[in-house]
């Protein structure tokens, strides 16, 4: 697989740092990170990785490892302090720096412009239920364009829109809501016009781009074979799986959504979410089951997996031929390259030893179990062009703080030290290898 991209990934409040620094405005997270509701742990992303200030080292790990590609986004409060009006030079000038930094190290620059941390100002206006949030994205957008598109080639919109809104207004779990389904049909239905309008200006910007939109994808299984839960899998389905690919590449909401979200569409609305796209980005960790839940007012909440289904050491389901089918299932409704933009496996016991190494097995082997999918699923017509890890760093895990290690590079958190784990080692054979087959079989 000589042409078969392997990166790995991160997002800008979880890795950056340098919150209060040069002019950076705060984002939602900020200020969510110092909700004990939302972290318990009282953890922020004010230091987080200091990838701000550690962005050539880290370079340089991705180098050792070998990456064709980096997965990051840009912090919008960063680079546009209240999210709009003035703009902050030396914010961009950061990102410029990490571009010219990851050619000269001749390792692809894949942009996404928006991972989860509204700037606070804007969300003070409403956010994403504030129509105006369509023009505010746009312009973003179009910063970003203009400045670093004759170096970036390759863009996505939103990482995830289904977890910043659906969880944000829907289960309260992750983002700036309240339990509210009709909010947030509103908030998908911006999200997905501001996708539109994004991959439009990207596209007048930047006529070479290759723009895409990354989602997490889950097969949703019924807790119970009963008429109820197969409804609530159903459902929820829609509302995690479709309620963004499907009207931003087939131009039209899943059955079960459309005719709720209809009072929130302009008459040319539909046209201006359905883009044409290079690629879809999918994201994939495990699988979900449904069950029905009549006192809410979506109808559907979360069962309990079979007890005997494996699970990493953080208790998420280990389900790899879910990943099959869903590389499968989206190859054929949506007829685009797919390129896996995370997939990757959270611990809490990833320490060093006595002689400092992190022999991270679980992680290979969760890692080498999603590649032999996806591997069967390409020989099933998947037509899957790449591969990011998540994540190149341990991180700032949202609501988990620093309690979960998804890297293939330990932080040290106190000290700041990174530390390649076994997996990097492994990844880093894999693609000298050039071969999902061979290292994966011999992992």
């Amino acid at each position: 697989m000589p042409d078969f991209l392997w990166g790995a990934a991160t997002s800008s409040y979880q890795v950056e740092g340098g919150a209060a620094e040069d002019g950076r405005g705060p984002s939602v997270w900020d200020i969510l990170s110092r909700r004990t509701d939302v972290v318990p742990s009282g953890d922020t992303g004010d230091v987080a990785c200091d990838h701000y200030h550690r962005w050539p080292g880290d370079i340089a790990l991705m180098g050792r490892i070998g990456l064709g590609a980096y997965r990051f986004s840009v912090s919008w409060s960063r680079v546009l302090p209240r999210g709009r009006g003035a703009i902050n030079e030396k914010g961009l000038d950061f990102y410029d720096r990490l571009i010219d930094g990851l050619l000269q190290a001749k390792i692809e620059p894949w942009l996404c412009l928006y991972h989860w941390d509204l700037p606070q100002a804007l969300d003070d206006l409403g956010g994403w239920l504030n129509r105006d949030s369509v023009g505010w994205f746009t312009d973003y957008a179009a910063l970003l364009a203009k400045r670093y598109g004759d170096r970036v080639k390759n863009f996505a919109t939103f990482n995830e829109p289904n977890v910043f809104t659906f969880f944000g207004y829907c289960f309260n779990l992750a983002s700036e809501g309240f339990p509210n389904h009709p909010n947030t049909l509103l908030c998908m239905h911006h999200v997905n016009l501001g996708h539109g309008a994004a991959v439009d200006v990207l596209r007048d910007l930047v006529p070479a781009a290759r723009i895409g939109g990354i989602h997490n994808r889950q097969p949703v299984v019924p807790e119970h074979d009963t008429q109820d839960d197969r409804a609530a899998a159903i459902a929820f389905d829609e509302h995690w799986n479709l309620a963004f690919t499907d009207p931003q590449i087939l131009g039209a909401y899943p059955p079960g959504i459309g005719a709720a979200i209809e009072p929130y569409c302009r008459p040319g609305d539909m046209a201006r979410i359905c883009r044409p796209l290079d690629w879809f980005g999918l994201n994939y960790y495990d699988t979900i089951v449904a069950r029905s839940a009549p006192w809410t007012n979506w109808g559907f909440g979360f069962g309990d997996a079979p007890a005997d289904i494996p699970r990493t050491e953080i208790g998420w389901t280990i389900t790899p031929d879910g990943f099959r089918q869903e590389l499968v299932r989206v190859a054929k409704a949506y007829r685009l390259p797919i390129y896996v933009t995370e997939n990757g496996c959270g611990s809490d016991k990833d320490i060093p030893d006595a002689l400092g190494r992190i022999n991270d097995q679980h992680r290979i082997d969760y890692l080498t179990l999603h590649l032999a999918a996806m591997r069967q699923a390409m020989a099933e017509g998947a037509d899957v062009r790449g591969y990011f890890a998540w994540s190149l760093l341990d991180n700032f895990e949202w609501g988990a703080g620093y309690s979960q290690r998804f890297g293939l590079v330990h932080v040290d958190y106190a000290t700041q030290v990174r530390t390649l784990k076994a997996s990097a080692e492994w990844y880093a054979a894999l693609i000298r290898a050039g071969s999902i087959d061979g290292v994966a079989a011999s992992a």
